[in-house]
């Protein structure tokens, strides 16, 4: 592969009239130097070979390549970039780096495990967004024990039967960062993910002393938990870049790590296991001109064995991921050098200013343009001359009426490079127990809101995306699109200009419908058919307020969590306290809602507004659990003078409803987790979950446990601040 292609890209440094108005446009390229009078200067870039256009995905075959690549990709705007924390000492120490590979340890009171005691026969997992594709989180449980992450430390808990329920263990792992991301539960099997530092030495970009070097490092553990007393490390890999997000099927666990790119020290991700390599994943980039900022690296482990494979892909911060029992989508926002997609301003003047001045100016600029004995400045001042002396004998109205047409045509110019440039790119890779290939990439207008924003179902990839960009004479415009995707991620069909003006709030596709929210001053609610490659609105309810997180009832209900709002002076709007809202989409072209209630004042939040796994409900006992935090003067529900955090006024805890589909909301009662003799935590981690007719509520604090039908308390565990020693493990064996 020989060939280059020749991209010209524009740097003007001049000034260029429109409307009358005399205005500088600056393009950053370090290639141009400075002169003395303004010019319009073209750079020819020779892109290399690596970058023919083709956009296909091609594999790097050795370090060196790599590097070369990066300088390739550097004439796109890349400069050196080292996110690394350097050691501040001036000579090189042996630093003491902490092995994570033992845990620390509460000791265990006499009796506390009950190994031969069975489990419930009906227990709830996490709330997640496709069937049969778990996510991580920090709170796991099966039909008896509850295994809870926090900072760096593991609970174990003997969770069931509730009325004897107790903390067998805590115990601490030994890592630097004293961060556990989250976790995976399968079996008797735990997957850790932590975030770590890599410790190497190099010399800085124009230093001359070594240095230690800390870069991110993504660890997963695989713990056997079969002897709750003692949990043991099977497995440590680790791999180069911060944990991004996860998903398990079956007995593989699917990871994503992102490790930004040292232009100065550029390598290839390496896995290791115990700090021993062992893996270094097949390398790929994509032949399109970009910034490339991000090894992204997906990697599958199988956690009852000894299977790893991995890949890594050379492109953008990645963002929201969407996985499907088949296939694995990575998105990120594209990173386009700026005024790559444009022709140049040079040409954004001849193509859309010119053609609307008359036409005996057009000839004057045209000769004055073929005139190759004048440099391009001078050319420019007498374009410029030229035009003001045609302003000057034009009238007001006349005037005016011409430049409303300039800045009409530059708008649709402008917006047209805006939409080309704002775009999410989605590259899908197909997923079978340790296969890991690379299937295709494509590309919708707009940016995601997350997650819930994409959908598989079938052969069709579905996406609803919120375009935003500005326009000099037009201001701030924005609206919002559904794109159907074929296989190969080429758009088939897509319904644009949705809420103008608008934002996506939240996003739920439910096999051939798509339920939206948008918002601006009011909540519009849609419903979107997608039975067909051309999407189309059925319904639309507006209604004030807006919704965070839509959530499933039945095939005619959604419930919807979010907040309350008012119009205030200015045309302003004001958000109020924490909404839930039933929707009856039974009639498509005539939503409804059933009804809805407001849970305190602007001061109140909930975890689930930004987090579906905060958000529980139960179909068949209709029982839905959020949790609250909030001025307890602005809740009613609950005395304010009593189980409020100390010096705060704070009340925490969750809110239980019984849900009918034809009635509604009705408050079942409220589940306390702030008290009068401890400090205020919070609610940032907030779950809910039941095992038979007990209802589990967690925060940071506490696990308390309340049966369904009355709420009443049956047991609670202290999480924080127990007040007990914690012994060192070594070798997963408490020494």
């Amino acid at each position: 592969m020989n060939s280059k292609i020749t991209i010209p890209i524009a740097i003007v440094i001049s000034v260029i009239v429109t409307a009358g108005i005399m205005y500088s446009i600056e393009f950053e390229q370090p290639q141009v130097s400075q002169v003395s009078e303004p010019e319009i200067i073209y750079v020819d870039k020779s892109v290399s070979e690596y970058f023919e256009g083709t956009h296909d995905i091609k594999q790097i075959s050795s370090q060196e390549e790599l590097k070369k690549i990066l300088e390739a990709s550097a004439f796109f705007g890349g400069q050196f970039f080292d996110n690394r924390v350097f050691s501040t000492r001036m000579m090189v120490e042996e630093a003491v780096m902490m092995e994570s590979d033992g845990f620390v340890g509460v000791p265990v009171p006499e009796g506390a495990v009950a190994k031969t005691e069975s489990g419930g026969s009906d227990y709830s997992t996490t709330n997640v967004q496709v069937e049969n594709v778990d996510e991580p989180d920090y709170l796991k449980n099966d039909s008896k024990y509850v295994y809870i992450v926090s900072r760096n430390t593991l609970s174990i808990i003997d969770a069931y039967p509730a009325d004897s329920a107790k903390l067998i263990l805590k115990i601490a792992l030994d890592i630097e960062s004293q961060h556990i991301q989250n976790m995976f539960l399968n079996d008797d099997r735990l997957v850790i993910f932590y975030n770590g530092q890599s410790n190497d030495e190099i010399i800085p970009l124009y230093d001359f002393v070594p240095r230690r070097s800390y870069s991110s490092v993504t660890h997963a553990l695989i713990v056997d938990v079969s002897d709750k007393e003692n949990p043991t490390i099977l497995k440590d890999y680790s791999i180069d870049g911060y944990f991004s997000d996860a998903r398990m099927i079956g007995n593989y666990a699917y990871f994503v790590t992102n490790s930004n790119i040292d232009y100065q020290y550029p390598r290839l991700p390496v896995i290791l296991e115990r700090s021993i390599p062992i893996l270094t994943p097949d390398a790929f980039y994509f032949d399109n001109a970009e910034q490339f900022s991000n090894f992204n690296t997906l990697t599958a482990i199988d956690i009852f064995g000894d299977t790893i494979n991995s890949e890594t892909f050379l492109m953008g911060h990645s963002g929201s991921i969407y996985v499907s029992e088949d296939n694995f989508y990575l998105t990120y926002q594209q990173n386009m050098p700026f005024g790559f997609y444009e022709n140049s301003s040079r040409d954004r003047f001849f193509d859309v200013i010119v053609p609307l001045l008359s036409n005996e100016i057009q000839e004057k600029i045209k000769e004055i343009q073929n005139d190759s004995s004048i440099s391009s400045s001078s050319q420019w001042m007498k374009i410029s001359e030229l035009m003001q002396n045609s302003y000057n004998k034009m009238n007001k109205e006349g005037k005016e009426k011409l430049f409303d047409k300039i800045k009409g045509a530059l708008n649709k110019y402008d917006a047209k490079i805006q939409e080309d440039t704002n775009k999410t790119i989605i590259h899908k890779i197909s997923i079978d127990e340790d296969k890991i290939e690379y299937v295709a990439k494509g590309s919708v207008p707009g940016r995601l809101l997350n997650q819930f924003s994409m959908d598989e179902n079938g052969n069709r990839f579905r996406v609803a995306t919120t375009t935003e960009y500005y326009v000099q004479h037009q201001g701030t415009v924005r609206a919002n699109a559904v794109y159907v995707l074929d296989e190969q991620l080429n758009i088939v069909g897509g319904l644009d200009k949705i809420a103008p003006d608008e934002s996506i709030f939240s996003a739920r596709f439910m096999g051939d419908r798509l339920y939206l929210v948008t918002f601006q001053q009011i909540d519009p609610f849609f419903v979107i058919d997608l039975s067909t490659d051309k999407p189309k609105v059925l319904g639309e309810l507006k209604i004030p307020g807006f919704s965070n997180y839509l959530h499933p009832y039945d095939k005619e209900h959604i419930i919807g969590v979010g907040r309350d709002t008012k119009e205030i002076e200015n045309g302003r709007v004001q958000q109020l306290g924490v909404k839930i809202a039933l929707f009856n989409v039974a009639d498509v072209k005539n939503p409804k809602v059933v009804d809805d209630i407001i849970i305190g004042d602007s001061s109140t939040y909930s975890e689930s507004l930004n987090n579906h796994k905060a958000f529980f409900f139960d179909k068949k006992r209709d029982v839905l659990s959020i949790p609250i935090n909030s001025d307890a003067n602005s809740l009613k529900e609950i005395p304010s003078s009593k189980m409020i955090a100390p010096d705060y006024n704070r009340w925490s805890g969750f809110y239980v409803f019984d849900l009918d589909k034809s009635d509604g909301f009705n408050l079942k009662g409220t589940i306390t987790h702030s008290a009068e003799d401890s400090r205020y935590y919070g609610m940032g981690y907030a779950r809910t979950f039941y095992i038979d007719d007990v209802l589990y509520t967690a925060s940071e604090e506490y696990l308390k446990m309340n049966y369904f039908n009355n709420l009443e308390q049956i047991n609670s565990i202290k999480l924080e601040n127990t007040g007990k020693f914690i012994e060192y493990m070594e070798d997963g064996i408490l020494r």
